[in-house]
């Protein structure tokens, strides 16, 4: 049974409720039989050994504040969203403030974000700086306890670090908040104390390799974890590094500990593994290094069922977040090679997006439907009244197998649910009909367009029933990742062909045609450039959608390129501030805007500067 553990403590970790509760999956509850009953004093917390416990779990809790509705003041947003993988719909396109052309050091995301992991700092600070403290706890617990700690303490800073290169170092418990006015130390120093971190969590020996499924512990820090997120630093720092070898050595040699240590590939289901390893059944097998534990609860459940999703899933959801034109058509042919809409409509490049729309329309378009796409701009002449669903479906039939299994594609159906029945919808335009009749559409928050719809982390049929606690948990690290880190590694060092290997196994995984096969010329690695930009690609289709992309296109160096300049329907050149929310053929429904290449860095929020004046701003930014 996965058991869940919630507590509430006060930012720096000086208070923590009486309200203690140890949450099961079976839904029993068990409450702590504290005293007193209102509040304990941090003082008295490190007398007592369960107190002591709770404070500890009380760090991880603040993942739910940021990525569980109900939490927080985030309703789950994600990293991704300010990658090129996707958009928002435009009533929360607001939310991505750096892209928003909007952005100052005052806006709210910025002092939320900042506030957020520093209070992952605080807490964790606390119990490091005091678990030493407690007379009836053995030093073994004590010291996997103070690992624990000092990963999340280390992960913060990871994020705080990439945000804004070079953020203020708290290190040990602060008493008096108001003590908390350093200046920023360096990226590098930030580096450096992370690595600290996370190498302590290596050599803690009762710090475990991993937990088993099933395990009341599971989903706390591993060594797995501590190798897995050590590595990604020293990526951040080799690609900074003039000579970023010594980096990438120690970065591959962390990854390669992970296998050792039992983590693998999901291959449980054969072909359809890749789309079940994002279903409850397996969200502890071997290939999970690092997840939230989310369960039926609210302000611990994955709100990605929600946003993610449509309004045919679980009772009515959301279509927050929509896969990007450009992204989607990223994924190669089924024999390895570039797609390509002119394969399909060889006159595509030279039709206006609206004139495209034609070629996703449905079979047995009404007059009044075809009169008002004709109004709209489809070039009705090239309309098949029967045929139509099938040459478009022709598209995205024959492709890399994880478009099929991450995204809802023009006519491909969907089991969702209405009225606690389930139900096999299509998606189609335009739309019609009803959630319990046919001709069952997907129905979405944004009828008026079409967009493509992310099938990853979305429940099917009555998976999930109840709004915001769908059970899948939220993965923030995975094996996949880490073979495509390693592979990258191997790459960058000149050990091309030992890259292809590993790039290999997560393909085979999913059914895919794998690099050098001589049956497929297009699959010929043809050195070490063209090996980097596979492998990229390899990270977009494998991960899309699971809050790991931006950090990568912000450590590539190729982050603005990807989100502002549209690299949809065959364009390899267009204007900055040309990418955005599109619709399925093209057309825009709005654009990101760039206020220069300073946006790469987030700035010192407003609200911290007037109370710590060292804190210099970062360049570009005018508070």
């Amino acid at each position: 049974m996965k058991k869940i553990h919630k507590i509430f403590v006060s930012a720096a970790g000086a208070v923590l409720s009486a309200a203690m509760m140890l949450m099961t999956l079976g839904g029993c509850a068990d409450i702590l039989n504290l005293t007193p009953t209102n509040t304990v004093a941090s003082a008295n917390v490190w007398q007592d050994a369960s107190l002591a416990r709770s404070a500890v779990l009380g760090v991880y809790n603040e993942f739910y504040a940021r990525y569980s509705y109900g939490g927080g003041d985030w309703w789950g947003e994600t990293f991704e969203t300010y990658s090129s993988v996707m958009d928002n719909d435009k009533n929360w396109r607001e939310n991505v403030t750096v892209c928003y052309g909007s952005a100052t050091p005052s806006s709210g995301t910025f002092s939320n974000m900042y506030k957020y992991y520093y209070t992952f700092v605080f807490r964790a600070n606390d119990v490091i700086s005091h678990i030493d403290q407690v007379p009836d706890m053995d030093a073994e617990e004590k010291a996997r306890l103070k690992a624990e700690a000092k990963f999340l303490r280390g992960y913060a800073y990871m994020v705080l670090n990439i945000l804004w290169r070079g953020v203020p170092l708290y290190l040990e418990y602060l008493d008096n908040p108001g003590d908390a006015n350093r200046p920023r130390s360096s990226e590098e120093q930030v580096w450096n104390a992370v690595i600290t971190d996370f190498t302590d969590c290596i050599n803690e020996p009762s710090l475990p390799d991993k937990y088993p499924a099933g395990s009341n512990d599971y989903g706390r820090v591993t060594k797995g974890a501590a190798y897995a997120f050590r590595g990604q630093a020293y990526q951040f720092l080799a690609a900074a590094a003039d000579n970023p070898d010594e980096y990438l050595k120690a970065a591959l040699s962390d990854f390669e500990e992970i296998e050792k240590l039992g983590y693998s590939l999901y291959q449980g289901a054969g072909q359809d593994s890749y789309f079940e390893l994002f279903k409850p059944a397996n969200e502890q097998c071997d290939e999970i290094i690092f997840s939230i534990q989310c369960t039926v609860q609210n302000g611990m459940g994955n709100p990605r069922a929600i946003l993610y999703g449509s309004r045919v899933t679980g009772g009515s959801a959301w279509n927050n977040y929509l896969p990007n034109p450009a992204f989607v058509e990223s994924f190669e042919n089924a024999d390895g090679s570039v797609f390509d809409w002119e394969d399909y409509f060889p006159e595509w490049n030279s039709m206006t997006p609206q004139q495209r729309s034609v070629f996703f329309l449905r079979d047995g378009m009404t007059e009044d439907e075809k009169t008002r796409m004709e109004a709209y701009g489809a070039d009705m002449t090239k309309y098949l009244d029967s045929g139509n669903e099938a040459r478009i479906l022709a598209a995205y039939s024959a492709r890399d197998p994880r478009l099929a299994m991450s995204v809802i594609t023009p006519y491909a159906t969907y089991v969702g649910s209405s009225a606690g029945l389930e139900h096999t919808y299509t998606l189609r335009w335009p739309y019609r009909g009803s959630d319990t009749a046919e001709p069952f559409d997907i129905r979405t928050d944004t009828n008026d367009k079409f967009y493509y719809l992310w099938r990853k982390y979305v429940p099917e049929g009555l998976e999930c029933t109840t709004r915001w606690v769908y059970e899948e948990d939220i993965l923030l690290c995975r094996y996949a990742e880490i073979l495509l880190r390693r592979a990258e590694c191997l790459n960058e060092l000149g050990r091309t062909d030992e890259a292809v290997d590993l790039v290999n196994k997560v393909r085979a995984r999913a059914g895919h045609v794998l690099l050098d096969d001589p049956r497929h010329p297009a699959t010929a690695v043809e050195g070490q450039e063209d090996m980097r930009e596979r492998i990229r690609n390899e990270f977009y289709w494998e991960l899309g959608g699971e809050d790991s992309m931006y950090f990568n296109e912000l450590r590539w160096g190729n982050w603005i390129e990807r989100k502002f300049y549209d690299r949809s329907s065959g364009q390899t050149s267009s204007a900055v501030n040309s990418n955005g929310l599109m619709q399925i053929w093209g057309e825009t429904t709005y654009n990101w805007i760039l206020l220069g290449d300073y946006v790469q860095v987030w700035p010192i929020p407003a609200k911290e500067r007037e109370m710590n004046p060292s804190l210099t701003q970062n360049p570009g930014w005018m508070d």
